[in-house]
């Protein structure tokens, strides 16, 4: 018999990003109950804000050969693509030197390897959901390119593209002059593009909505405004939640907190070295002369995506810790960089600026798997900047490992023990 509080057929899933979400969407097909916490709204965090681009062609890592040079010649630039914050702050120099330690060619293919496992498998997921589901969210297979001013940069990200053809992921080289040619939103001076013809892109807002909707119609229950407030263990299993609307008691709990996790991995005994990582964007009613399929702005580091009413420039990378400012500086980048690529890098009316901080794990792979001193508890965290990107491969995972099938993709390059 239930003792009184425990529903022994629910799980409750922590967090109501898009990782969370996907991740109840699977278990309710797999005829789980699911309830999902979100301490603030749906759309709340750091899925709503970023560019909604499907992207294969971002396996490489962060972690590559060169990005300690760059780091620190940027770290007196506030408006770099990459920024960290000068200040004394242990926990992010014990992980500045675990992602330092990476910064090679042979970890970057090990981490290239394994993320493209990722992305090829949710980029196919993905869209079948949206098909399954009904999902509104603009989804979209226009692929994305990369567009370079620079002849050296532009043979520098060529030269990784045998790399990446190991891996799965296709790309076709085009000169300056058929870029400019094939996409009229772009200045002239461009010496060349990198077409990826199997990127996608979403509009991210319209996806969590749909996402949301979906899990209600399926039976799902989501809480919006509860908040974790600790995470009770005993005898190797979670034995409570405690959050501020009352203690839950479910058979099994998901740990998809996002940059939030480190908070609460000390209670679980679990090792989680996450940095959250703040990025920006600025939304704006759709230019006239706007670019037809997704790009980034390479020398700058500027994503650049259009929807049917909509436009966005986002990236950047900054380590702040928890600084809750939005800051102008980066924000103009976006801007200024965009004005250096388009004939118009903005558009009519702007509606929205953010920040959100992406969870940053050393070696740009998300933790997935049972927490070691928990077994009800499945980790879903630390997808960095591809939440989106790598959501329906998470989602499936998680719902693979609690009903005990057989595991979408390896679990081992994902498990939480790696830390």
């Amino acid at each position: 018999m239930s003792q009184p509080g425990i529903d022994q057929d629910e799980v409750l899933i922590l967090g109501g990003g898009v990782i969370g979400l996907c991740s109840a969407l699977y278990l309710l097909e797999a005829g789980r109950r699911v309830r999902v916490l979100e301490r603030r709204h749906i759309g709340a965090g750091a899925s709503h804000g970023n560019c909604g681009t499907l992207t294969p062609s971002h396996a490489p890592p962060l972690a590559a050969p060169g990005v300690i040079r760059k780091g620190l010649r940027w770290m007196l630039k506030p408006d770099a693509p990459l920024y960290i914050k000068p200040r004394l702050d242990p926990a992010l120099w014990r992980w500045l030197l675990r992602f330092s330690a990476r910064c090679n060619r042979q970890d970057w293919r090990d981490s290239t390897a394994k993320r493209a496992v990722l992305l090829n498998a949710s980029r196919q997921l993905l869209a079948e959901a949206v098909v399954r589901h009904g999902l509104d969210c603009e989804h979209s297979d226009t692929g994305l390119t990369y567009v370079f001013r620079t002849q050296q940069l532009f043979d520098e990200i060529a030269a990784d593209l045998p790399a990446l053809a190991e891996f799965g992921i296709r790309a076709d080289v085009h000169e300056g002059a058929r870029v400019e040619r094939d996409e009229p939103a772009l200045k002239p001076g461009v010496a060349g593009g990198i077409f990826f013809p199997d990127d996608g892109h979403l509009r991210p807002d319209r996806y969590l909505k749909a996402l949301a909707q979906r899990i209600r119609a399926l039976g799902g229950e989501i809480e919006e405004g509860v908040s974790v407030e600790r995470i009770d263990t005993a005898q190797g299993r979670v034995e409570g939640v405690l959050t501020s609307q009352g203690v839950r008691r479910p058979r099994d709990v998901v740990f998809a907190l996002g940059a939030w996790s480190p908070a609460f991995a000390d209670q679980l005994g679990l090792k989680l070295p996450i940095q959250p990582g703040k990025g920006y964007s600025i939304t704006y009613t759709r230019p006239g002369l706007a670019p037809s399929r997704p790009m980034v702005l390479k020398e700058r580091s500027v994503c650049v995506t259009t929807w049917c009413d909509g436009y966005r420039l986002g990236s950047t990378m900054e380590f702040s810790g928890y600084d809750d400012s939005l800051n102008r500086v980066r924000l103009a980048a976006l801007e200024r960089g965009a004005a250096e690529f388009l004939h118009e890098p903005v558009g009519g009316s702007k509606q929205e600026e953010w920040f959100g901080w992406r969870p940053m794990t050393w070696d740009d792979l998300p933790f997935i798997g049972r927490a070691p001193r928990a077994q009800n508890l499945v980790i879903a965290t630390g997808h960095g900047m591809m939440g989106v990107s790598m959501s329906a491969v998470s989602g499936h995972l998680v719902a693979d490992l609690i009903c005990g099938r057989e595991p979408i993709i390896d679990p081992a390059i994902v498990s939480p023990t790696r830390a």
